[in-house]
């Protein structure tokens, strides 16, 4: 079951995370791959609703992913906007080398233009003058996030439009009194990830509205998808949440008490009889927020 809300005239801050950016790639890389693969499949639906959403005036035909890790944006707006070309940038050649490898598979490789760059140099490359420009999970990465949203602005055609999706946080996959396990495991895992981040990605949880709006846009409008998605039998939620635990785990371990860091072992024990893989009750849970805003020409 899923289900979304739409809110217009306000906004909440919520704590982001890099989970599904392409932008800046930590150590393990490759599992941050695999990880944008299997998040792109679960929240597909998710993901074509904002599409569907977006007030453009017109179809787009020049579109801009920015931050496109493998691909989770690119493939839905090409199957969306049959007569347009992506320019997907990503500074992971192993994200922009897998993307390569799902546009051809889908028929639409010569539709995509795929650039290696890092977006926090002094110079972009050449981006053309898109009509769209998608950004999910990846201006929180940026070192100046305003100077990229400036740098956008002046990249958009007249009347362009950016569609800008931040994450609330890391998602969630046990049910809340997590039975069999720890109470609280996912809880404590989520607030040591938090205080990491805090110190590591400063603009996590910056207040967009108020970034766009400085920053040459006018918002028109703003949208909050709630997603919740049952795993009972689907072998890709167990696999998203062993790989997702698993990357955590690379970060927080040494923060963890002795006897959550033993829980979450027994969850990633893809083997053993407490292995998430084997559970029936996962449900991913996760909050994405959504900014559509045109440059104020």
């Amino acid at each position: 079951m899923t289900h979304s809300h739409t809110h217009h005239g306000q906004h909440s801050e919520h704590q982001h995370h890099d989970h599904q950016a392409g932008h800046r790639p930590a150590p393990g890389s490759h599992d941050q791959a695999v990880i944008l693969d299997l998040d792109a499949r679960v929240m597909a639906p998710q993901t074509d609703r904002v599409i569907g959403w977006l007030p453009l005036r017109e179809e787009p035909r020049e579109i801009v992913d920015l931050g496109s890790g493998t691909g989770a944006g690119t493939l839905p707006l090409l199957d969306r906007f049959p007569e347009a070309r992506v320019t997907a940038v990503d500074s992971s050649a192993e994200h922009l080398d897998r993307l390569r490898v799902k546009a051809r598979e889908a028929g639409v490789e010569g539709r995509v233009r795929t650039v290696l760059a890092d977006l926090d140099q002094a110079d972009w490359p050449d981006l053309g003058a898109p009509d769209l420009v998608w950004a999910s999970a990846s201006l929180h990465h940026m070192a100046d996030p305003d100077l990229a949203l400036r740098r956008v602005r002046d990249l958009l055609a007249p009347g362009g439009l950016l569609a800008l999706v931040e994450l609330s946080g890391f998602p969630r996959f046990l049910p809340e009194d997590a039975p069999q396990e720890r109470p609280g495991l996912e809880e404590a895992l989520h607030a040591v990830s938090d205080r990491w981040h805090a110190g590591h990605l400063p603009h996590r949880g910056a207040d967009w509205t108020r970034k766009l709006t400085d920053n040459g846009f006018v918002i028109e409008g703003e949208r909050t998808v709630t997603a919740e998605v049952e795993g009972a039998g689907d072998p890709v939620i167990g696999e998203y949440a062993l790989t997702s635990l698993r990357r955590l785990r690379e970060g927080v371990a040494d923060e963890l008490a002795p006897e959550d860091l033993a829980a979450l072992d027994r969850l990633l024990d893809a083997g053993g009889p407490g292995g998430i893989t084997r559970r029936d009750d996962l449900t991913v849970r996760t909050v994405r927020s959504v900014w559509a805003a045109r440059r104020s020409d």
